[in-house]
């Protein structure tokens, strides 16, 4: 999709006008969208379904390894894991994407290749998206090269709460043009707002169009570096947010709740919040993905519950 949509290339030629577009967007109903995030996280999902929306959780999820002691070893072995989850059963669905530091992208590529798993690098200084923006620039263009099929970039959070709002749009706008290969190709681009330090949900619906209007194909809630991330709320208003943006513009952007989702009741509790909201369209690891480290043991073990009869317990999954 082009950087800019036609419809939005006049909010956002000054900072003026795309303040006024976002603070004329709708306000927020906080309790009741608590309240409905609530309520549709009390569904039932009966065995049949539950098997496959296990299956369909593990393929969406970007297993994770973002740590100052990540190692190429390390690395590897994450990247064996999503290609075969459960060496006992070959009928496991892999993960969606591995997600590592821009210096071991390439040895995520090399360790993926031929396995259809993608290269996530989250990249412009992330987590906390402080540096100059050659700096962030040439994070992006570093792990692009070096064979990165996703970038998950940092939004500037100070920037945004202090009312910048263009400067986050062209921050968004020149990552996505740093994601384009010298062949024309590109990394699909991920934005990530840090939901946990937006402060209001009125602040979150800004920032899902900001990120939306300058080209993101994905939008994400957060790093998981902070002591708030994904919860139910501001994934569901994020939800909207997209489901809003197709009606408006017809262009679809995925959404990636990320940090803290670490059991199958809190996948499913996510995946019945994208039924309900956006429907079947958004239900494929092509518009849908949890970003996590731990979540896959999860749902391994109640995957081998649902066959075997028997809970297997955490000594007989692979660990992190």
């Amino acid at each position: 999709m082009p950087t800019t949509l036609p419809a939005f290339a006049d909010v956002t030629t000054s900072d003026s006008a795309l303040r006024r577009f976002l603070h004329g967007l709708p306000g927020v109903d906080a309790v009741g969208l608590e309240a409905r995030a609530a309520a549709l996280g009390t569904r039932s999902i009966k065995t049949t379904a539950k098997a496959f929306a296990i299956d369909l959780a593990i393929s969406m999820i970007d297993l994770t390894t973002l740590e100052g002691a990540d190692t190429p070893g390390k690395v590897r072995a994450l990247c064996a894991k999503g290609a075969n989850p459960d060496p006992t059963d070959r009928t496991s669905p892999r993960t969606a994407a591995i997600c590592v530091y821009p210096d071991m992208a390439g040895i995520a590529h090399e360790a993926l290749a031929g396995t259809g798993i993608k290269v996530a690098s989250v990249a412009t200084a992330f987590p906390a998206g402080r540096a100059a923006l050659p700096v962030k620039l040439a994070d992006t263009r570093d792990a692009v090269a070096a064979g990165a099929d996703e970038i998950d970039m940092v939004i500037d959070r100070g920037a945004f709460l202090a009312g910048r709002y263009l400067e986050t749009f062209e921050l968004i706008k020149a990552v996505k043009e740093a994601c384009v290969r010298p062949d024309g190709t590109a990394a699909r681009l991920k934005v990530i707002f840090e939901t946990g330090e937006l402060s209001t949900y009125d602040n979150i619906r800004r920032a899902s169009w900001i990120g939306m209007m300058a080209g993101a194909d994905f939008i994400k809630t957060s790093t998981g570096k902070v002591g708030v991330n994904a919860t139910p709320a501001n994934t569901l208003l994020m939800l909207e947010a997209v489901r809003d943006f197709r009606a408006q513009t017809g262009v679809q952007i995925g959404v990636k709740p990320a940090g803290g989702i670490r059991t199958t009741k809190d996948a499913l509790k996510f995946l019945v919040l994208v039924n309900e909201t956006v429907g079947e369209d958004w239900l494929t690891n092509e518009w849908f993905r949890f970003g996590a480290s731990s979540l896959l043991n999860d749902l391994l073990m109640q995957r081998q519950k649902l066959s075997t009869g028997r809970y297997s317990g955490p000594d007989y999954v692979t660990v992190d």
